[in-house]
């Protein structure tokens, strides 16, 4: 063990992919929090902004695309920078489902990427691949069309999601709310969840589906989300 409470093995570097809407710079903390136990150095964010989700004239049907193509080359810095090791992805929100079309090695809309053996695992954090949002559902329909147990054989995906909010019209204010987001992304409301998506909407079948708590979805001032010390405690030793 190093003097800063690292283990001296060197560890394989990680890429975090901002959720759908976010941008890169909200990441920042999380990346600080990773390298309390990742060197700072092997931790990247992939380089996105509003405008990479939204597109300009807007086509919002092609932000995987755009995002996929981000992600591409992070990777590849990366391996450029640490050969030999392995990439471990560390997905938010809808990014997550971005990270799995790109790894799916299928081709999406023209592109297709060839990266699978560069990265071990896949850890998403409150990613609903249960949806009926339209621009998600491109994204779900796409990866059950083609992901199968033998994918699980080439890249370790863990899916992370907080039961911190329940669901519920005859409660508060708060619960009102979650009802409705919930309500949105699958079509029922009185369920558990991280504010924003339903904890049943991130089980992923052949994943290793992890429920944590008291955490939020939306990387807020203040908020105690999946970037902030106490969610990346909970999860980062499933990496």
């Amino acid at each position: 063990m190093s003097e800063n409470g690292m283990n001296d093995i060197e560890p394989n570097p990680v890429v975090i992919i901002p959720g759908v809407l976010f941008w890169d710079g909200l990441y920042d903390g999380m990346k600080q929090e990773l390298s309390r136990t990742i060197p700072s150095e092997r931790i990247a964010v992939v380089p996105v902004s509003l405008l990479d989700w939204v597109g300009f004239p807007p086509r919002p049907e092609l932000s995987t695309n755009r995002v996929m193509a981000a992600l591409d080359r992070t990777i590849a810095d990366m391996q450029q920078r640490f050969p030999d090791k392995p990439v471990r992805i560390v997905a938010h929100s809808g990014g997550g489902t971005v990270a799995l079309v790109y790894l799916l090695e299928k081709e999406f809309q023209g592109d297709v990427y060839h990266r699978r053996k560069s990265v071990s695992t896949l850890l998403t954090l409150g990613t609903p691949f249960v949806t009926k949002e339209y621009y998600a559902k491109m994204k779900t329909d796409f990866i059950m069309k083609h992901l199968s147990d033998d994918f699980f054989h080439d890249c370790r995906v863990v899916s992370v999601v907080s039961d911190a909010y329940q669901g519920a019209l005859d409660k508060g204010l708060i619960e009102k709310v979650c009802y409705h987001f919930y309500m949105n992304v699958v079509g029922e409301g009185n369920l558990a969840g991280d504010g924003i998506v339903p904890v049943t909407s991130c089980f992923l079948e052949g994943a290793e589906n992890v429920t944590i708590s008291g955490i939020e979805h939306l990387p807020t001032p203040h908020a105690k989300w999946y970037g902030t010390k106490e969610g990346v405690e909970q999860w980062v030793d499933m990496l």
